[in-house]
């Protein structure tokens, strides 16, 4: 029987189809690279916790369990990561970056699409990358985690640093320690649902996406002095 904490992938997924509609529309006013690579993050992010609650609460399945893979542990921070990479540094640098992770990216999808299936390891309402027959693919995924927390995680707490220091910027530094902060949480939740308790992954990832937009909204609160982008913002200097 299914526990009011079972149902907050639901909600995470409301709190991100409002966040990405609000960055897509500041990407469609502005057409900044990194915007556009945000709400992509966040749209896959609430992909994600939507095939979460499907599983969670009208069962599982082999298609369930590896498009909730490819959408949560491979895109889960992988655009994130991209919008602020695109955000903080140079171009060519950003373009490059992103022509070899997102071959990388790509490829690892099309190998759990393709990959066999070990239904044993198929649990009726909760998703795991156990079901994979080739499990050597879920090797794959911590060399995208491992990117995306240098770029979303590090950046944010860098700008943070450089904000701090910088004086007058106290909310950037601020809302960029919470983004960091949030984007940490999920990977908190996963750690535990990997030992078993997959709803401390549904509270992870709802409460991380409500600290990342919290973040943003503070970043924001300089854009009457400053020109803002939200979600970090670029570090002066």
């Amino acid at each position: 029987m299914p526990s009011l904490v079972h149902y907050l992938p639901i909600l995470t997924t409301v709190l991100s189809a409002l966040f990405a509609a609000s960055l897509f529309r500041r990407w469609a006013a502005r057409r900044s690279t990194h915007l556009l690579w945000w709400a992509v993050g966040i749209t896959t992010y609430g992909l994600g916790t939507a095939l979460e609650s499907a599983i969670t609460l009208q069962g599982n399945s082999v298609g369930l369990t590896k498009a909730w893979y490819i959408a949560g542990a491979l895109l889960g921070g992988y655009p994130l990561a991209q919008g602020s990479l695109y955000l903080s540094w140079p171009r060519p640098v950003a373009n490059r970056l992103t022509a070899v992770s997102l071959a990388f990216v790509v490829a690892a999808s099309v190998l759990v699409v393709l990959s066999p299936v070990n239904l044993a390891a198929l649990e009726p309402h909760r998703p795991s990358g156990a079901v994979l027959g080739w499990q050597w693919v879920r090797l794959l995924t911590p060399v995208v985690n491992t990117y995306a927390v240098f770029f979303l995680i590090g950046g944010a707490i860098v700008s943070a640093w450089r904000h701090y220091h910088h004086g007058g910027h106290q909310f950037r530094a601020a809302g960029n320690g919470l983004i960091a902060l949030g984007a940490m949480l999920p990977g908190v939740g996963g750690a535990f649902a990997k030992a078993g308790l997959v709803e401390a992954l549904y509270v992870g990832e709802c409460v991380g996406l409500m600290v990342i937009w919290l973040g943003d909204r503070v970043c924001a609160r300089e854009g009457a002095a400053l020109p803002v982008s939200g979600l970090g913002a670029r570090p002066p200097g």
